[in-house]
């Protein structure tokens, strides 16, 4: 809503109690930009102003629907930027974009892995409420032909934008699924959740898709069943042996049996494992599988110059781009401009070059005249990884600042505590940050309001507007209490009185990090032995030891037993709202099914290079 003032008429149009986006006062020579104020305010202040003057309003009501891009990193440490404190890592488009808006240091994402942080990212609710968390060792999608992923009934914030008009795009990783019960049914897909343009890979960027790695899909797995292959075949030959010098009385129509099964076991599992760089590592433009396997060197060029080309065909109207960056997570696809530029090793030169392709987006709505017009904001799913392991085989990662924790760690803050940059000139302030908690979650509200669209009435929506907030209205972060899941077990529970600065924080329970999974592997287990429970929980003043350094007790805490009751009752009220939901993740979901695998070809002879190999490669330096 648009509400010019000039002392020349009065044409009311709209009812004075209504709530304006934008509010421009000109007079007097002089113009005067206010955002988010009631319009009845604003006519006592310009009296107030101007008494000695007759003043006339007019209000003219505009569709201000403001362009949206969403860029989403992955694995990316809340301490890998500069502006977040990093000296080493040289990201200077990212900490302009600070320096032009807002930046949140207190923003957390809903899950500490990939598929359940961006299905809540997608929906504005905690990811149990659609099923796409539990409590199992695997708490991922796994393979592009499997049957979990994003419900059909869960509605996107493209999904509303795309009926207020919007044209939307979503460009980079998906993971939220593809298809239910055939190859072509796409009831998972980014077009059948609101983006009228996806250009991507629907999995995930993993070391089988590039060449020379080693498996990242259930690899402990895969060992045990070569061992069991390989034990099989020494037996095979072993009764070989021993039938031939007549040893045994075997009959051979029993080994050419053992031998028949031995093949089947082989086959079973090689026939997934053996190939998951043609099944997992694809690129689709829409619903055509148009490479695959992708072609990992210039893939994340290939992205970006498809966002270029959204914003630049939708620039006469308004748009909503979510770039899906594949960067940070490993394998590392750095392009050699960018390869042994950094003081980080790999991971800072992967962290450089996608600083550069953020620069990328920025530069092109800046040069098309969009960049008043434009939310931006940039984020990353969850916290960064310690595990990573470079081209050379060192050991490289992502640096969390001075938050506990990691990608997979449960609730700890350093596998949830994210970037939060938002940038709109002229509307939002410059070179502001908030530390109050705010969620990945409140985008969903954030933009669908932008839109001028109601948020859903059937379901319970997390998320909370952000606009108030950032512009400076209010001070406080509408979020008293914010839950934190390992799988589908309440692992924490963060609580920002209404009257209190203080952000407390209490763990249930936190992950053995020397026990099991949590050792071998990104993914730390929720539940059983590879947990510690905590009677009384333990309890943080996130507000004074943001690290979680130093659990309270009665000793240290006058109010140590009251604090734990009030969290208490918010986990009561919390789970009043849950109601039970099919399991996206279960183990017959998140398993490979032959028939919904995407193929280019005839399966199982899955190959194609179809995309675009003509292409400018866009140069970037360092």
């Amino acid at each position: 809503m648009l509400l010019r003032v000039s002392p020349e008429c009065l044409k009311l149009s709209m009812s004075p109690s209504e709530s304006l986006n934008q509010i421009i006062y000109v007079g007097e020579g002089i113009e005067v930009k206010i955002m988010h104020i009631n319009l009845r305010n604003v006519v006592a202040a310009i009296l107030s102003y101007s008494s000695t003057l007759m003043i006339c309003i007019t209000c003219t009501k505009t569709n201000l629907q403001p362009n949206i891009v969403l860029i989403m990193a992955d694995d990316l440490g809340i301490g890998d930027i500069g502006c977040y404190g990093n000296n080493t890592i040289r990201t200077p488009n990212i900490d302009h974009l600070a320096k032009e808006g807002v930046m949140l240091t207190h923003h957390i994402a809903a899950a500490p892995l990939c598929t359940p942080s961006r299905a809540a990212y997608m929906t504005g609710r905690y990811p149990i409420r659609s099923g796409m968390d539990n409590g199992h060792r695997v708490r991922v999608l796994l393979f592009t032909g499997s049957s979990g992923g994003l419900p059909k009934n869960e509605t996107t914030f493209a999904a509303i934008l795309q009926k207020q008009g919007y044209v939307t795009g979503i460009v980079g990783k998906w993971h939220l699924g593809v298809n239910c019960e055939s190859r072509n049914d796409y009831c998972h897909h980014p077009l059948s959740h609101g983006f009228d343009f996806y250009y991507g890979t629907p999995f995930s960027n993993v070391h089988d898709c590039k060449p020379g790695e080693r498996s990242a899909i259930l690899f402990d797995f895969q060992v045990k069943l070569r061992l069991a292959t390989e034990a099989l075949i020494v037996g095979l030959l072993t009764l070989l042996v021993l039938r031939w010098t007549a040893f045994i009385s075997t009959g051979w129509k029993t080994i050419a049996w053992f031998a028949v099964f031995c093949s089947l076991f082989f086959g079973a599992w090689y026939s997934v494992f053996g190939f998951l760089r043609n099944w997992n590592c694809l690129v689709m433009r829409n619903y055509e599988v148009v490479q695959q396997p992708l072609n990992s060197e210039t893939f994340s060029t290939r992205m970006t110059e498809e966002a270029l080309a959204f914003i630049e065909r939708n620039q006469k109207k308004p748009f909503l781009l979510v770039m899906s960056l594949l960067h940070v997570h490993t394998p590392f696809l750095t392009t050699k401009a960018f390869t042994g530029k950094s003081k980080h090793g790999s991971y800072g030169d992967n962290v450089e070059e996608m600083d550069w392709h953020v620069g990328q987006i920025i530069n092109a709505i800046n040069n098309v005249g969009l960049a008043n017009k434009t939310l931006l904001h940039f984020t990353s799913d969850h916290g960064g990884s310690w595990d990573s392991v470079g081209t050379n085989g060192e050991c490289d990662g992502g640096w969390n600042g001075i938050y506990r924790g990691k990608k997979g760690l449960a609730g700890w803050e350093g596998g949830i505590r994210v970037p939060g940059i938002f940038r709109w000139p002229g509307l939002l302030p410059s070179n502001k940050k908030i530390d109050e908690p705010t969620s990945l979650m409140d985008i969903y509200p954030t933009v669908v309001k932008l839109a001028g669209a109601s948020l859903p009435q059937d379901r319970v929506i997390d998320g909370r507007d952000l606009m108030p907030l950032l512009t400076g209205d209010v001070q406080r972060s509408e979020h008293e209490f914010l839950f934190h899941y390992c799988g589908n077990a309440l692992n924490a529970v963060r609580w920002h009185p209404r009257d209190s600065d203080s952000v407390w924080k209490a763990h249930f329970f936190t992950p053995k990090f020397e026990v099991g999974s949590c050792y071998q592997s990104e993914i730390c287990r929720c539940h059983g032995h590879y947990v510690s429970y905590h009677d009384p929980p333990l309890l943080f003043d996130l507000s004074k030891d943001p690290s979680e350094a130093n659990p309270l007790s009665p000793g240290t805490e006058p109010l140590f037993h009251e604090i734990q009751k009030q969290i208490q009752l918010g986990v009561e009220e919390h789970r009043k709202t849950l109601t039970p939901v099919p399991l996206q993740l279960s183990w017959n979901n998140i398993l490979w099914k032959p028939w919904l695998q995407p193929c280019c070809g005839t399966f199982p002879f899955c190959w194609c290079d179809n995309d675009s190999n003509n292409s400018n490669k866009m140069q970037g330096s360092s």
